[in-house]
């Protein structure tokens, strides 16, 4: 399978909107392309896969183990059924987890395994097209791309685009800097300023794709864009003169590795506004493993399907939806008689919260929850939680037995509130004894509760994959 990366210096330079634009192009020509994105990330792939039409995988090179990354770029392209793939980096291209580095991994000028950009390129082997915001610069951005050019020898920065260029002069003036002092780095796209292509965000990042009225609309005029202002054709060639030439592949197995173990036989997963964020490998590889997937919608009112022995209530906003899940009587109906069943009822992060007693919103308002975990959570006063983490789990829980390691990462803005005065609330363990990725300690994190014929655990973790 061919393939490039779409990086940049920092967030905020356009790439995303770049790499849609590209993708809806690329699709518009005819193409079949599998796409991908760096990191921990659920809102960005769920805009490729309405550009391309097709599953975008997560690439995570610190939460996933060599084989899992190997097993889920195989799985991009058997899925795409093409051997071109296009993959969107994360932050900038060399930002990554922080890790202690071997000689070895200095003398080569970075590490393979902290999440970033560079060191999925260099896993991969794949070349890097860097775009460049050069918004308040002319020849310094040809400074600027020669930094990353040369910083790690492990990457190749094949080629830049110009981004939210002001004019022909300042397109001009950029080109005459890169030809003089980087010739040997093609520049292969000059892209406009265009605000029309802005996209909104909230508080954990772009307003979710479903939610966008004109989405086809957008993603067309970012084709054009494109199409426009790129060279395509130099862009397909430096595609094909890079394979797969990395450590990586030396990782790929007959037996692929099915990340997280699956839950149970028939697996209900929420999907829907409310909760969006699951991995599309992760159910995907579930699947393939024999597990059968059964979607429903609390924000429709439904209920897990009777039949299946496990639910998973995947991340997202629930906080937005509070009022409507309170109000959903058949869904919490149906999440009760699931978990007198006896099967693992598992939550995270809004999945979590919404398995706990109470959710208040950012009005203030408190929302009753399922109460199947002692929990009441709160974004009237907002926190920021946010890395990797690796989890320990304390006793037999969903993921395996205890002992088990858990890699994934934490993002959300939600507070844990005390028990309420004159609350006994039912009796819980923590889930994981929990780490950041430098190793620091974290303490307990989520809950598990084993009583009474129910099963039920949650973390603010979104997990990833296992040790």
């Amino acid at each position: 399978m061919r393939g490039f990366l779409i990086a940049a210096p920092r967030s905020g330079s356009g790439k995303t909107v770049l790499t849609l634009g590209l993708l809806r192009a690329l699709r518009r020509g005819g193409l079949t392309v599998a796409s991908g994105k760096v990191g921990p990330d659920y809102i960005d792939p769920a805009f490729h896969a309405a550009a391309t039409g097709r599953p975008c995988l997560s690439l995570d090179s610190w939460a996933m183990r060599p084989a899992s990354l190997a097993a889920v770029l195989a799985d991009l392209g058997a899925a795409a059924g093409t051997n071109l793939a296009v993959i969107e980096g994360v932050m900038g291209l060399f930002d990554g987890a922080p890790v202690a580095l071997s000689a070895q991994e200095r003398q080569s000028g970075g590490h393979l395994t902290d999440g970033s950009t560079a060191s999925l390129a260099a896993l991969t082997g794949w070349p890097v097209i860097l775009v460049l915001d050069v918004t308040g610069q002319a020849a310094s951005a040809a400074a600027v791309a020669r930094g990353f050019v040369t910083h790690r020898r492990d990457v190749n920065v094949a080629a830049v685009v110009l981004n939210r260029v002001a004019g022909a002069r300042h397109e001009d003036t950029l080109r005459r800097a890169f030809a003089d002092s980087l010739p040997e780095v093609p520049v292969i796209g000059a892209v406009p300023r265009d605000q029309r292509l802005d996209l909104p965000h909230r508080h954990l990042g772009l307003v979710q794709a479903c939610e966008h009225q004109a989405l086809d609309r957008f993603l067309d005029a970012a084709a054009d864009l494109v199409e426009n202002h790129l060279d395509m054709a130099a862009l397909r060639a430096i595609a094909g003169q890079h394979r797969d030439s990395g450590p990586l592949w030396q990782s790929a197995s007959t037996e692929a590795p099915v990340l997280l173990p699956p839950p149970g036989q028939r697996i209900a997963v929420a999907r829907d506004e409310a909760f969006a964020f699951a991995y599309p490998a992760q159910l995907r590889m579930w699947q393939a493993s024999g597990a059968e997937v059964l979607p429903f919608s609390p924000l429709a009112d439904e209920a897990p399907a009777a039949e299946a022995d496990a639910v998973f209530l995947p991340g997202g906003y629930p906080e937005l939806h509070a009022a409507r899940l309170a109000q959903a009587s058949r869904f919490r109906q149906g999440m009760t008689t699931a978990a007198r069943r006896g099967g693992w009822i598992y939550g995270e992060c809004g999945g979590f919260m919404t398995l706990g007693d109470s959710l208040t919103d950012a009005d203030g308002v408190a929302h009753p929850m399922l109460g199947l975990l002692p929990l009441h959570t709160s974004f009237a006063d907002r926190r920021l939680h946010l890395g990797y983490r690796r989890g320990v789990q304390v006793n037999d829980g969903p993921f395996g037995p205890a002992g088990t390691i858990v890699r994934g990462h934490e993002f959300h803005y939600a507070t844990v509130c005390p028990p309420r005065p004159g609350e006994a609330p039912p009796p819980a363990e923590p889930l994981f004894h929990a780490e950041d990725a430098a190793g620091m300690p974290l303490g307990a994190m989520g809950l598990r509760r084993v009583r009474d014929g129910l099963r039920v655990a949650g973390s603010f973790l979104h997990a990833i994959d296992v040790e």
